[in-house]
């Protein structure tokens, strides 16, 4: 067999569902996408991930030749309706970004090594577009929501391009949109009009993005404060959200279809509850936040902040004693947000606890959100 085949069976026997290779050519339509709408996306393209540099591959690793794209399908096993709503299954599932000593980041570095060990040179640390690639390699198309789809597994995928220096045999692009001509499924689903259009998307609206982009230090002129009309909009998501992929006809085989359980999932749901995280102990965030939520926020605040929005929107006056405590977190950027949820659910007692909030409270941001939810309340 030729390598390219050896490469494509053992990607598949490490549980992969799809693998496809194209040339290590530059992304120019992507770059200058990026590029067009510089405000929308000046967090990432100031970020770490240095996505103009990636789309040019050859510019950081002048031997690159070949990208080998690899679909594994997030949503062979059933997500329990506890979480469902609050975290991305695509983070239930444990995949994204997953450290080395769990399975899913195991499976990636098993796949470096093997190619190494075939004696390709695999570039360390360059994040090329993803869906694009994989779309050039033929494993993908996408959807109006601009996610990627994988015949027969849906948009609940996770694609890993590792870019080599060898001369591989190149799959047929699949770059094409493969929704029915008329639907608006998406667009019209989506509670903050991030997807304003086919294909494109404002992530500073985004559900998702707010529930883990948005943390103080961030390029871009990001920071950790989430607009009202946003909150308000956000539902009970903490970590992701997945409603564009949930209406996508696409996607309802599988989403209706009967899956085995996930075992850790079914331990994970049975005691996770908002009210945990929004006074996140530091057993519950080690045993149960941790294990699902560790690719993006690193402050427990964020969490505690997500929780607290949740909780608002819920609506339910059996939340206040909880709320309450958190008036008394050491960060003001929970007591802000708990405040918030206070004025949101209203009535007497959450205005009583807000006025004695108000009269000891010292950070200037938690005394504006509780001076907003006292004229809410």
């Amino acid at each position: 067999m030729s390598l390219s085949e050896d490469i494509k069976d053992f990607a598949l026997d490490l549980g992969y569902s799809k693998v496809g290779i194209t040339t290590a050519d530059g992304f120019p339509d992507y770059v200058a996408e990026l590029n067009s709408r510089h405000e929308m996306y000046a967090w990432y393209i100031e970020s770490a991930f240095h996505p103009i540099e990636g789309a040019e591959p050859r510019s950081i690793m002048p031997s690159a030749k070949s990208i080998i794209a690899l679909v594994y399908d997030a949503s062979k096993e059933s997500f329990p309706d506890k979480l469902v709503g609050k975290i991305g299954r695509l983070y239930q599932a444990r995949l994204y970004l997953a450290p080395r000593h769990r399975i899913n980041g195991a499976r990636r570095q098993l796949m470096r090594e093997f190619l190494e060990s075939n004696g390709c040179e695999v570039a360390p640390r360059l994040v090329v577009p993803e869906r694009l690639a994989a779309a050039r390699a033929g494993v993908v198309n996408y959807g109006k929501n601009t996610f990627a789809f994988a015949d027969g597994a849906g948009s609940f995928i996770l694609i890993t391009a590792f870019v080599v220096d060898a001369e591989l045999e190149y799959d047929a692009p699949t770059l094409e949109v493969k929704c029915p001509p008329k639907c608006t499924a998406c667009i019209d689903a989506c509670p903050t009009g991030a997807l304003y259009e086919p294909l494109k998307m404002d992530p500073r609206c985004c559900i998702a993005f707010n529930t883990f982009m948005t943390q103080d230090g961030y390029p871009g002129g990001i920071t950790s404060y989430i607009p009202p009309e946003i909150r308000e909009k956000m539902g009970t998501w903490i970590h992701g959200c997945d409603i564009c992929q949930e209406v996508c006809p696409r996607n309802q085989r599988r989403l209706k279809a009967k899956l085995p359980q996930n075992e850790f999932l079914v331990k994970v749901a049975q005691d996770f509850e908002l009210t945990k995280l929004l006074n996140l102990s530091d057993e519950f965030y080690t045993k149960r936040v941790q294990p699902l939520m560790y690719n993006y926020i690193r402050g427990k605040k964020y969490f505690q902040r997500n929780a607290a929005i949740a909780l608002g929107n819920m609506g339910d006056p059996a939340f206040i004693p909880d709320l309450a405590q958190a008036m008394d977190d050491a960060e003001g950027l929970v007591r802000g947000y708990a405040a918030w949820a206070l004025g949101r659910i209203g009535g007497s007692q959450a205005r009583q606890i807000l006025e004695a909030s108000l009269a000891r409270e010292t950070d200037e941001f938690a005394k504006k959100e509780i001076q907003a939810a006292l004229a809410a309340a």
